[in-house]
């Protein structure tokens, strides 16, 4: 069997782990990566998942993050702000080009597509390498990057599946006891994404249901949201539609716990969730007809496997409980981990058809809609309590079942991904363990590849002082301010190619606005205001009620909203 030898082994194409195995390489380590897919990304790509959850504010799109929206926006026709769920919806196809290139332009970077691990193997508690099918790779560092955990298993690192109870943390939302949802759910449900698409006649393939097809598991499905709001859920440009639904949709999780039983198991669940899938398909067709069916997006229409919201989780260092993702009291933000090298601010959610399941509120209102607290990511959470020669850096870090609802998101992880890539490139060269590397170490190298570690609301990256602010409050943990702004001057630019808008203000509440459009006359009418942009947040709150108004933004018709890049004065 050939035997190939690197710096840095990321085992896995996820999100997590096509960032880690860039930012690895590109800080100089010989770096290998081992996809089982052709399609790096993961939930960003393969899976579907094109509609990406949090870091959405201008402030927070830094790193590998900030750089591929920027991507997307320069390639994909038609722009990003489509979907109602997201202010970012692209052709999955466009992200994995994106990466694919990204990866290719990097010499010391060595891709394998179409693999899993098979065996781990390991000398004195420390990973030294991983057999595949036709080959095996020897490392310095091994990072996890597989969508379930699947390294955690194989080399017997100890880890948590499932739910932990009140007594284990005193997390707010975790249940007492065993209950009727926790022996239902042994994680959240995954979801096997499916894009349909809008052909502008009943002139779309019929989607053929299974045999044991049932529709009254999805009659409620847009039962409160009408058929259009419903498609325009995760609308992607050219009438594609990204179905990723929880209300009566295609979230699957009967018998979940057989993810990590078996193959065989594993492979009945995969079969189940893609029929389960195919059948929310049909039940759509069948309703509201023969003008939307699969796109080719896939060829199939299906995703290559299912949204995983949930896996095997690392037992590390430390790990990130409810307390650490909720905000500050009387804050803005959660309290600031010290090893930060990451962050995320997406509102916990999970995943239990049938169930609600209700959680510590972590969000708030914030231009002009509702967004999520931000909450920062411990280095010591990727770092294994018992084994050396690995990290991990996907949903399987070191996180409680209650706060993975809000760890998981495609940001967040891309974020942890970069950090985790660096982290091993730095142990390789100072020749340490992860456990034993310094983290202002991280710390500073992460800032000086302008990746923010401190969310800040008033500090985009382009601020000519985000170095020394992002630096600040690292060195000073507890100045970091409760409502999420630095003491930073003022920074404003005015993008240019913006449409401009003139009409009425009005304050409705609290972070509540609207505009009724005057000119351009095609867009008369009521719109709701919002923006990403903090200066802009700062100028709506302080706008006089019912004033004439001008603005520059874009509109978008799935939401009925208008996002604003700039007032003029």
């Amino acid at each position: 069997m050939q035997i190939l030898t690197a710096d840095v082994l990321v085992v896995g194409g996820s999100t997590g782990g096509t960032a880690a195995a860039i930012s690895s390489a590109r800080r100089g380590a010989n770096t290998i990566l081992v996809s089982e897919f052709s399609w790096l990304g993961g939930m960003l790509t393969s899976a579907g998942v094109s509609a990406p959850d949090g870091n959405e504010l201008e402030a927070f799109q830094t790193g590998l993050w900030g750089k591929f929206l920027q991507e997307l926006q320069q390639r994909q026709a038609g722009g990003l702000d489509n979907s109602w769920v997201s202010f970012f919806s692209y052709d999955p196809r466009v992200g994995a080009q994106i990466f694919a290139e990204w990866v290719q332009e990097l010499p010391n970077l060595h891709w394998i597509s179409g693999e899993v691990p098979l065996e781990v193997y390991c000398q004195d508690s420390c990973i030294t390498g991983v057999r595949f099918s036709k080959f095996t790779v020897t490392a310095k560092i091994t990072l996890d990057a597989t969508e379930l955990g699947d390294l955690l298993a194989l080399a017997d690192v100890p880890y948590r599946w499932g739910w932990e109870f009140q007594s284990e943390w005193q997390e707010p939302s975790a249940p007492v006891e065993h209950n009727t949802l926790t022996a239902q759910y042994a994680v959240q449900a995954p979801t096997w994404v499916v894009v349909m698409q809008d052909f502008g006649a009943d002139v779309a393939s019929e989607i053929s249901p299974t045999p044991d097809y049932d529709a009254s598991k999805f009659t409620d499905a847009w039962e409160n949201y009408g058929v259009e709001q419903f498609l325009n859920y995760g609308r992607l440009p050219d009438n594609r539609f990204m179905m990723n639904w929880p209300i009566s949709g295609n979230d699957y999780g009967v018998g979940v716990e057989r993810l990590i039983t078996s193959k065989t198991a594993q492979n009945e669940f995969l079969q189940e969730c893609l029929w389960h899938s195919q059948n929310f398909a049909y039940f759509i067709q069948s309703q509201i007809g023969r003008r939307y069916g699969l796109a080719d997006v896939f060829g199939t229409g299906f995703a290559m496997h299912p949204y995983y919201r949930e896996s095997r989780r690392l037992v590390g260092l430390n790990t990130v409980c409810e307390q650490d993702i909720l905000p500050i009291s009387t804050g803005q933000v959660a309290a600031l981990q010290p090893d930060s090298i990451a962050f995320g601010n997406y509102p916990n959610d999970h995943h239990y058809p049938g169930f609600e399941f209700p959680l510590a509120p972590k969000s708030l209102r914030w231009g002009g809609r509702w967004t999520g607290t931000p909450f920062t990511i411990p280095y010591s959470c990727l770092i294994s309590a018992t084994v050396d020669g690995l990290l991990v850096c996907e949903k399987n870090i070191s996180v409680s079942h209650i706060a993975n609802g809000a760890t998981r998101l495609q940001p967040v992880v891309m974020g942890i991904g970069q950090a985790a890539g660096m982290a091993a490139a730095l142990c390789v060269e100072l020749t340490c363990q992860p456990r034993n590397l310094p983290v202002k170490t991280l710390q500073q190298a992460l800032l000086q590849d302008k990746v923010a570690i401190i969310p800040l609301f008033n500090l985009p990256p382009q601020h000519p002082d985000w170095l020394f602010w992002q630096t600040y409050y690292l060195d000073h943990p507890e100045k970091y301010p409760v409502d999420g702004n630095c003491a930073c001057t003022l920074y404003q630019d005015i993008p240019s190619n913006l449409a401009t808008f003139s009409g009425i203000f009005y304050k409705n509440d609290i972070q509540n606005y609207t505009i009724t459009i005057n000119t351009p006359k095609e867009f008369r009418g009521d719109w709701i205001l919002v923006t990403l942009r903090s200066h802009i947040n700062h100028q709506l709150e302080n706008y006089p009620n019912a004033a004439p108004i001008r603005v520059s933004g874009q509109i978008n018709h799935a939401g009925r909203w208008l996002l604003i890049e700039t007032i003029y004065t």
